[in-house]
């Protein structure tokens, strides 16, 4: 179950030599789709740096499975979870033409104050997962 997904398109220079999206691109992909979930969570990272609090990528894993190439259309889909003190984004790319599965990536996140690792985060856990509790009270 994904909770979140944007539809982007491929540009040409994400491509290398052989046609297809160079690996890295595909973490900005994954990255643009978080932000974007972030944002209409309400979440800013802008704010919580104000506060001395940074949000930061502890850990990826992506596993390619279909290369996508110059001009596909592409979804990226996305659902987070609580583990610990990790925030696990579990996260795909799907090739919008025939929804082929094109990536599928773990990307655990920590939060920093002040550079020290924190045990919780109260505010930003509100804002991630107050819709899926209300959402699982509703089923």
């Amino acid at each position: 179950m994904f909770i979140h997904e944007i539809k982007l398109k491929v540009r040409d220079y994400e491509c290398d030599l052989q046609g297809i999206v160079n690996n890295a691109n595909y973490q900005h992909y994954l990255e643009h789709a978080r932000h974007e979930f972030l944002l209409e969570r309400g979440i800013s990272f802008a704010e919580m740096h104000e506060q001395g609090i940074d949000a930061v990528v502890a850990r990826i894993q992506m596993d390619f499975k279909v290369p996508l190439r110059s001009r596909d259309e592409y979804i990226c889909r996305l659902n987070v979870k609580k583990e610990g003190v990790r925030y696990v984004f579990v996260q795909q790319i799907h090739r919008a033409s025939d929804d082929k599965v094109c990536l599928k990536a773990k990307v655990d996140t920590v939060c920093l104050q002040n550079g020290r690792l924190l045990a919780a985060c109260p505010d930003l856990d509100a804002k991630l997962f107050a819709e899926q509790d209300s959402q699982a009270l509703a089923e």
